[in-house]
């Protein structure tokens, strides 16, 4: 999962070391071997109450994201969403440094959960095992498309649908086009835009919130305003999409994926930090 990797790349030494300690041995400190963990899991009954921390369903067209209005489950069990799964996995996380005597949490599980909670709010295209991609722009979407599932089209000369174009088909296309097909190119390519290209100069506004709600309050505000002007804008039922529609939304894409990473190494950073600074007004 490349936001994992990217996030990883950037931790400070205490929380790589927290991190690191947290990780089975077998996938050798490599926090992206597990990001994809929690949708493995959804589906088995221990975890299947998880299923819906991994989206946000919004009224249709209303644009916008209300915690209170739109953070539940389908029975209406509140911060059953992924921004109340990133503010409730973090809470856990901050307990860390008391020590293995605080047994009602597992730690090394929400790790994996905000990691990966973590790239699906920010509608982050990742790569995951079995060369699948998990990109969710529409993980914060509307409700009665279910996130673009049910919107049936084709991308260049293959079936496909809305949520499924950004979930896998924008990142595979780019491969393809650009980079190969080779992921690790791709990735280094984002890492060059965020250290000396395209965003360097915007890095440092994008931890900017206020308290634990607020950031992945934030982050999903962000995403649905991002699908009502780049994913759902001027798209209908049946029509094909190509290489126009490829060329604006890459960058879209793009950018949620380095975002994510950055975003979930501040996380990281403050939580695993040596004084957990800001944790009285955090994040």
């Amino acid at each position: 999962m490349m936001t994992c990797q990217i996030a990883q790349d950037l931790l400070e030494p205490d929380a790589a070391h927290a991190v690191r300690n947290l990780l089975p041995e077998e996938v050798g400190g490599d926090l992206s071997a597990l990001c994809v963990w929690p949708d493995q899991v959804r589906h088995w009954y221990k975890y299947s109450w998880t299923g819906p921390l991994h989206f946000i369903d919004t009224p249709d067209k209303a644009c916008s994201f209300d915690y209170s209005r739109d953070c539940h489950g389908p029975d209406g069990a509140k911060d059953m969403c992924v921004a109340g799964a990133i503010a409730n996995f973090t809470s856990q996380l901050l307990h860390y440094k008391h020590g293995s005597a605080d047994r009602k949490y597992n730690f090394t599980e929400a790790l994996l959960f905000l990691s990966h909670f973590m790239g699906d709010v920010h509608q982050v295209a990742c790569y995951l095992l079995f060369r699948s991609f998990h990109s969710q722009p529409m993980h914060v979407g509307f409700t009665s498309d279910q996130g673009g599932n049910s919107i049936d089209l084709r991308w260049f000369k293959h079936k496909s649908n809305l949520h499924h174009v950004w979930d896998r088909e924008i990142i595979q296309t780019a491969l393809a086009e650009f980079y190969d097909k080779d992921m690790d190119t791709f990735r280094k390519q984002l890492e060059h835009n965020l250290t000396k290209g395209t965003w360097s100069d915007d890095v440092s506004s994008w931890g900017d919130c206020e308290d634990l709600l607020s950031c992945p309050t934030k982050y999903a505000t962000e995403s649905i305003n991002l699908a009502c002007k780049w994913a759902y804008n001027g798209v209908h039922e049946g029509e094909t999409l190509s290489d126009d529609y490829f060329g604006s939304r890459l960058p879209i894409v793009s950018r949620r994926i380095v975002q994510g990473g950055v975003r979930l190494a501040m996380f990281l950073n403050r939580i695993f930090g040596r004084h957990n600074r800001d944790v009285a007004a955090p994040f």
